[in-house]
């Protein structure tokens, strides 16, 4: 499509919604949000990408093949569920602190849970992104 006014919003519109996403991907723990639907919010702001300047640009942007950001997405769940197992819990507990200080004594308070996150976001980003382009560019 060629309108300088879509073109032109779309900069800011995706910038925004990507930054959004990242949002709501990192307040999913103890209220509405998560990896699923930060990761549609960021899907919805490359495909407003893609229509404002076509499937080739968007795949340009992206740098990587929507399969392999799904792929991609899909081992860092994995290895949230993994992680537990090396601690001596249960496949997928959560772990809540990590000991990356000196000293052992101080941990760095991040937890497999945003792991997991993360990887569901970037497992719906890569799925959809392949499903919708594919579709575009069969057309």
């Amino acid at each position: 499509m060629n309108s300088l006014i879509l073109s032109a919003a779309t900069r800011i519109l995706v910038a925004l919604m990507l930054l959004f996403s990242v949002y709501m991907l990192l307040r999913g723990h103890n209220e509405p949000g998560g990896g699923f639907i930060g990761g549609l919010l960021a899907t919805i702001g490359i495909v407003l990408y893609a229509i404002a300047h076509g499937s080739a640009a968007a795949r340009q942007a992206l740098r990587l093949d929507p399969l392999t950001i799904a792929m991609g997405g899909l081992g860092i769940a994995l290895l949230a569920g993994v992680l537990a197992v090396l601690f001596g819990d249960p496949f997928f507990s959560g772990q809540w602190s990590f000991p990356f200080a000196e000293g052992g004594d101080k941990g760095f308070p991040i937890s497999t849970v945003l792991l997991f996150d993360i990887g569901v976001y970037l497992v719906v980003v890569g799925a959809v992104l392949a499903i919708v382009l594919g579709l575009e560019e069969e057309v």
